[in-house]
């Protein structure tokens, strides 16, 4: 079974190349997707709390997706403590 690979920046899944961001030179990024990452750089100027915000505002498709029913409160603790995992949060 194959690892899961996530964005290093909003945690989003990089299951196809279609999802990845690109680096400088064109290629596809390793780590973070194509909205968070373009041309070798991120495309928002964004706090890690700011990030957490705007990704809750997917909470349902999220919930829909993981088959949870996490509220917002719930995910936002959940995201508090994923996001300093992630590379660009470190």
């Amino acid at each position: 079974m194959s690892e899961i690979v996530l964005c290093q920046s909003c945690g989003m899944p990089l299951a196809n190349e279609d999802v990845r961001g690109a680096n400088s030179d064109g290629s596809k990024s390793d780590d973070y997707c194509l909205h968070c990452y373009d041309d070798g750089m991120f495309t928002k100027d964004i706090t890690m709390g700011e990030m957490i915000e705007l990704n809750l505002t997917y909470l349902d498709e999220w919930n829909k997706d993981s088959g949870r029913n996490l509220t917002v409160d719930e995910a936002r603790e959940e995201l508090k403590q994923f996001y300093p995992t992630l590379k660009r949060w470190q």
